[in-house]
């Protein structure tokens, strides 16, 4: 290499040569050699524990940004995509409760759903929000690409895997459920059950959305419900059976 570091042309690839003149202008010599540190076993230690400290705050960091991302619609603000993979089990709110507001922001925007949950009172109350395709979150990548083929397209995919029936909840199971809320309990149910999110239920019944945040997390104790989407689920389950019995 010459005295002056300039790069020889074409004995090196066009990457490293950029490498090399990116290193020049900063005023860094590429040939020296790296200068070699010596730690004694108590700096090393206390290296360690910075970046022990440097990772625990990264990952409470991204932790939070996960569930803020799952709670709002960033992404689709910020992007025009063709398509969407959608999760329905998402931290905050569900993947249900998104879809209309998906729909709302970008109303050709394709919405595969992934989930789960392979129900077909699922698979019918997500297509009504909005979805283009509900498919098993374990579907073979065969089943995943028609999936994403068909939706990118515009056509409607539902997986083979979710059955063709399914056992709907009865009435008396509906009526057993409610009768252990209080009515205002009841009345959340039934606008969870229709895909209403926490704020627009506090809208309706004049409260805030914490307060409406704390009755589900009392519902959800009362009727034994391990998670914020079997709570979603079992809205659904109760909203259904009450359509059905009024067309009855």
């Amino acid at each position: 290499m010459e005295t002056d570091h300039a790069v020889p042309a074409g004995l090196v690839a066009p990457a490293i040569a950029e490498s090399w003149r990116r290193c020049l202008a900063a005023g860094l010599d590429p040939q020296r050699p790296p200068k070699i540190e010596r730690l004694t076993s108590t700096s090393l230690e206390h290296r360690r524990r910075a970046h022990d400290d440097v990772r625990r705050l990264a990952r409470s960091e991204m932790q939070a940004l996960h569930q803020q991302l799952g709670a709002e619609n960033f992404v689709l603000a910020l992007a025009a995509p063709d398509g969407l993979l959608l999760d329905l089990s998402l931290p905050g709110r569900s993947g249900l409760e998104l879809l209309p507001d998906i729909h709302a922001l970008q109303p050709e925007l394709r919405v595969l759903v992934l989930t789960m949950h392979v129900d077909r009172i699922l698979a019918e109350a997500a297509l009504a929000a909005g979805a283009t395709g509900f498919v098993p979150k374990d579907a073979g990548m065969e089943e995943l690409e028609r999936a994403l083929e068909a939706v990118l397209a515009g056509k409607r995919f539902l997986s083979d895997r979710v059955p063709k029936v399914t056992h709907r909840v009865g009435l008396d199971a509906m009526h057993a459920s409610l009768a252990r809320l209080t009515p205002r309990q009841q009345t959340i149910m039934r606008l969870n059950g229709k895909g209403k999110t926490s704020g627009e239920i506090g809208a309706k019944l004049g409260l805030t959305e914490s307060t409406i945040t704390f009755h589900r997390q009392r519902i959800r104790r009362l009727l034994g419900l391990a998670s914020e989407w079997e709570l979603v689920r079992h809205s659904i389950l109760i909203q259904v059976a009450a359509q059905e019995e009024k067309a009855e």
